[in-house]
């Protein structure tokens, strides 16, 4: 490569632009399950959401998430700037379903898996005894106890619910400014592949090598206005 090209992809704007191709491409993401199978990634465009929880609600309802835990929260913080041109930001914590599950590494009895077909992980609460082990591997920090089934519980991209019925993730369905975009990864046509190619995108804890496959457009200062 010529002094030129280097210097050119050592540039800041450059690597940003460039991370969706390198998502799609490099084999991290893209390819690596059994030919036929589907690869489910979700992406959150901060820019257009506006905290307003429709998509946690949602979820509560569809999968009988009990009071006092949830598997979906929306973080705001802020507000930036001064007044009266202050705005919020918002972010999605959710299992940030990993390629690379520790919690699937660490569960002694199978009940956290990840899914050969969709490559969804999961749980089966009935194999769940309850240790916590990968309550305390996650680095994410998103598992909790159902205080109902006294198992470990999370988001999964309503594997059980909405996904079983042909529909999209109950998030996703509710959302009114359409910031999350759920589809499989191993489909180039797929709305969330285009997705990807079309906008920089980030991960969280990307370097821990879990490979995410919950892709975040990060919010642009002068986002939601107070």
């Amino acid at each position: 490569m010529d002094k030129s090209k280097r210097q050119f992809l050592q540039g800041s704007g450059a690597v940003i632009a460039g991370i969706s191709l390198y998502v799609l491409t490099n084999g991290e993401v893209a390819g690596e399950q059994a030919k036929g199978a589907v690869k489910y990634a979700m992406l959150h465009d901060e820019n257009k959401c506006i905290g307003c929880n429709a998509c946690a609600d949602n979820c509560r309802k569809v999968n009988n998430v009990p009071e006092g835990v949830a598997r979906l929260e929306i973080i705001r913080t802020g507000p930036f700037g001064e007044y009266p041109n202050q705005y919020y930001h918002f972010t999605r914590k959710s299992c940030e379903q990993c390629d690379d599950s520790p919690c699937v590494h660490v569960c002694p009895t199978g009940a956290a898996f990840k899914d050969e077909k969709t490559g969804i992980v999961s749980v089966n609460s009935w194999k769940c005894v309850g240790c916590q082990y990968c309550l305390a591997a996650c680095p994410y920090h998103i598992r909790f106890i159902n205080p109902v089934t006294k198992a470990a519980d999370k988001c999964d991209f309503c594997r059980e619910t909405q996904l079983k019925e042909g529909k999209q993730p109950a998030c996703v369905e509710a959302c009114p400014t359409k910031a999350l975009v759920f589809g499989d990864l191993n489909d180039p046509n797929s709305e969330i592949v285009k997705a990807l190619e079309e906008n920089p995108v980030y991960r969280n804890k990307r370097d821990l090598g879990t490979h995410p496959k919950l892709f975040r457009i990060q919010a642009k200062q002068g986002g939601i206005n107070v």
